[in-house]
């Protein structure tokens, strides 16, 4: 079973191994984005994170949104019901004529309401908008008149208003401060206006409810009217509790929608993730605004390492592909070196007769399979022996390369093949040619190499010179590429007994199915 596996695993690797290694630049850039992907998948999901961390903290501002409400909804209620009661002791007052009892024939309805502690005092003011009764501490403040007051106004106008709660001013009362007046119609007998009863809230209030809300400056917790003033906010200023926000932005969207979640820049340009919530039944916002450098700082630092990290190994990682990808590259150079070297014959720098072999079987059957004309020259340097024995072997090898040069640079086309074959002799190929082409490239050949001017006094012209033997065929079905050869060989005999320096040329015969393997 193991070594099935182990004979999946290596034809499947197998074909990536062979591809990578014959293709180096590939390795380079298949590693590069490796790296990339490597770099990019942590970064990925820590930008994930973000969003997490992001909600985490979006719910943590909604449940603290949650609780300011909740102590606002209470607050309030409770504050109303105490109002509601103090307006039935008034209205049941003016139903047995007794409307205008002294404060002290009053005392009695402030009884039953407890002592708050950021409720100064509670008023009973009457149709002329002056205040006739107080709880205990306010007494002093009997007689001052509040028909300026706009949650006066609003309760005398506006029978169904119910419950007003007014913005942030500064009391008359004695005790001075800010506050916030929560009202309610007082009425007679036949419905008409007899005045109002009220409790003075001190901001305070507001502040107390953020006291168990740790956020840090320049992170925000406000409370709003829906009409934009500010009433509370932390950290406390003078200049922005009783200021409106209503042109801002942030407010806009917020009052559109009444509970959301939204990242914006304030007035101060501090990117903050502001959490709101509008306080059921009561003109209030309650608003969680932590800045975002705050909620994204534990984040930022392990994206900082993480981003370090994935650099890091992304850059070893591509760094590693290069340098593999630029020693396949070396290794596939010393190859080709190593096979040029293998099929070439070192002296002459032309192909050599394993090569010449390889490609004479390939283009002797391309040549069978179209019917197109192959020819082959046989070339020997005359009298050769004589001028190493003369000359030296020095010499002579410098007359066999000098030859070999020659050769090649007069045969030029890509598809021709020039090869020594062996001792002084070298061979043509000269795929699709017939023989009058053959002949002349022979010809220009040893012409070219008469040319050189070489000394050769055991020459009977005193100088270098070749014999060519050139044969041509149309490969027939079952013809053996040897006789062409064998055909050439014999030409170049010929040339060689007819005086040398010459070109023989002919068409090989078609009954020529048997070679005999050339010298």
């Amino acid at each position: 079973m193991m070594s099935r596996i182990r004979s999946l695993l290596s034809s499947a690797v197998a074909p990536i191994v062979r591809v990578a290694g014959n293709r180096p630049c590939a390795v380079g850039i298949a590693g590069t984005v490796v790296a990339l992907a490597a770099a990019l998948v942590p970064l990925s999901m820590m930008w994930l994170m973000r969003h997490q961390v992001i909600d985490h903290q979006r719910e943590t501002s909604e449940n603290l949104n949650a609780m300011i409400a909740l102590d606002l909804e209470n607050n309030f209620r409770f504050y109303d019901v105490q109002l509601q009661d103090l307006v039935s002791d008034e209205q049941a007052l003016a139903a047995h004529g007794q409307a205008v009892l002294a404060d002290t024939d009053r005392a009695g309805i402030f009884k039953s309401l407890p002592l708050e502690s950021y409720v100064d005092t509670k008023f009973v003011v009457n149709a002329m908008g002056v205040i006739v009764a107080a709880q205990q501490k306010g007494k002093d403040n009997i007689g001052m008149s509040v028909d300026d007051r706009r949650y006066f106004i609003e309760q005398k106008n506006k029978p169904d208003i119910g419950l007003y709660i007014s913005h942030p001013f500064t009391t008359r009362a004695k005790e001075g401060g800010h506050v916030m007046a929560l009202s309610r119609r007082i009425n007679a007998a036949d419905g008409s206006f007899a005045g109002i009863a009220f409790f003075e809230v001190r901001l305070e209030f507001f502040q107390r409810l953020f006291e168990r809300i740790q956020l840090d400056a320049p992170g925000v917790v406000e409370i709003l009217l829906d009409d934009g003033t500010m009433v509370a906010s932390k950290p406390y200023s003078d200049v922005v509790v009783g200021s409106s926000v209503a042109a801002s932005p942030i407010y806009k969207r917020l009052a559109d929608k009444g509970r959301g979640t939204l990242i914006a820049r304030g007035r101060d340009g501090i990117e903050r993730l502001y959490t709101f919530r509008r306080v059921a039944g009561l003109p209030f916002f309650a608003v969680v605004a932590p800045t975002m450098d705050d909620v994204l700082e534990d984040w930022k630092r392990h994206f900082r390492l993480a981003a370090a990290a994935s650099v890091f190994w992304g850059i070893a990682l591509t760094v590693g592909a290069w340098l593999l990808a630029l020693a396949l590259r070396q290794k596939l150079r010393v190859q080709a070196e190593l096979a040029r070297l293998a099929a070439t014959d070192p002296l002459t720098k032309l192909h050599n007769r394993r090569t010449f072999d390889a490609r004479f079987d390939a283009e002797w059957k391309h040549a069978m399979r179209r019917q197109r004309p192959i020819s082959a020259l046989f070339i020997d340097i005359d009298r050769f022996k004589l001028y190493n024995d003369t000359y030296g072997h020095a010499e002579g090898d410098k007359v066999l390369a000098s030859v070999a040069q020659c050769i090649g640079a007069t045969v030029r086309r890509s598809v021709d093949v020039v090869a020594r074959y062996g001792g002084e002799e070298f061979v043509v190929l000269l795929p699709d040619t017939e023989e009058a082409g053959a002949a002349r490239v022979a010809e220009e050949v040893r012409r070219n190499v008469r040319g050189l001017d070489i000394e050769n006094t055991g020459s009977q012209i005193g100088r270098v010179t070749v014999s060519i033997g050139c044969a041509s065929c149309v490969p027939a079905a079952g013809e053996l590429k040897d006789a062409l050869l064998a055909a050439a060989d014999a030409l170049l005999y010929k040339a060689k007994a007819s005086g040398r320096d010459q070109v023989r040329s002919a068409p090989l015969a078609p009954a020529a199915t048997e070679a005999v393997a050339p010298r």
